[in-house]
């Protein structure tokens, strides 16, 4: 077996694969990988916390499916669900300007 050592940067793959920052196909990946990524900090803190999905939507207002989808990725819940979807998981988001 012989090793590979041409290490490239992930940025490069994902120009490949999705186009340059600022294309339509890259911004869309990016939207997706987030939606997946703040679904799984919904799905992590759920577990954690013992509660099931209904347990979660009786709480924030809504239902079992919408919750289920939200940790999927497959969408993203307004501002308003998100910060009740927090408060009710006992976590805590910080409002910050980012250093420039």
């Amino acid at each position: 077996m012989q090793k590979k050592n041409d290490i490239g940067s992930f940025d490069t793959i994902l120009d490949e694969k999705y186009g340059k920052i600022g294309t339509p196909e890259r911004d869309a990946f990016h939207r997706e990988a987030y939606s997946y990524c703040v679904g799984q900090i919904i799905y992590d803190a759920r577990k954690q916390e013992r509660m099931t999905q209904s347990d979660l939507a009786k709480k924030v207002g809504t239902n079992k499916t919408y919750i289920s989808r939200i940790e999927k990725g497959t969408i993203e819940p307004g501002v308003g669900l998100f910060f009740r979807i927090m408060n009710a998981l006992g976590l805590k988001v910080d409002i910050v300007r980012p250093l420039t």
